[in-house]
């Protein structure tokens, strides 16, 4: 009687897995991440090869996580999925920061013009004191 639960309980985490990856997906190719890496290199032609890699690399980045897959690399393995990790959180933190235009226009909506130093270092201060109790509880 028990099987029906864990197939329940299967099918509901494979639905939000599918749900949750297609929304990253989703967020990265609307960002342009994508598009501007075809930009840059004057790949435009390939661009659904890029998506097609971002979707495996997700894909498979999420099996390794979940059964603890490893891939027997060495360092040199190591060396070139730190390359690749770096670019994409380069290319995040370009995307997030053309998209970031936000304040500006938020600050001449509410007719800020004094305290926006502020404003953007209590946010930057949040995250850094939020990523360190993060990072100082979960070890």
């Amino acid at each position: 009687m028990i099987w029906w639960k864990e197939l329940l309980m299967g099918v509901t985490g494979l639905c939000s897995g599918l749900a949750v990856a297609g929304g990253l997906f989703a967020l990265i190719i609307a960002l342009g991440v994508v598009a501007d890496f075809a930009d840059r290199t004057h790949t435009a032609r390939y661009i659904l090869w890029y998506e097609d890699a971002v979707a495996a690399g997700g894909i498979l980045g999420n099996l390794m996580s979940v059964y603890a897959l490893s891939l027997p690399l060495g360092s040199l393995g190591a060396g070139v999925f730190g390359i690749f990790a770096g670019v994409f959180v380069g290319a995040w933190a370009m995307a997030l920061t053309e998209i970031i235009n936000i304040i500006p226009i938020f600050s001449r909506r509410l007719d800020l013009r004094r305290g926006l130093e502020l404003l953007v270092l209590s946010m930057a201060l949040g995250r850094t004191i939020g990523s360190l109790l993060f990072y100082y509880y979960r070890f």
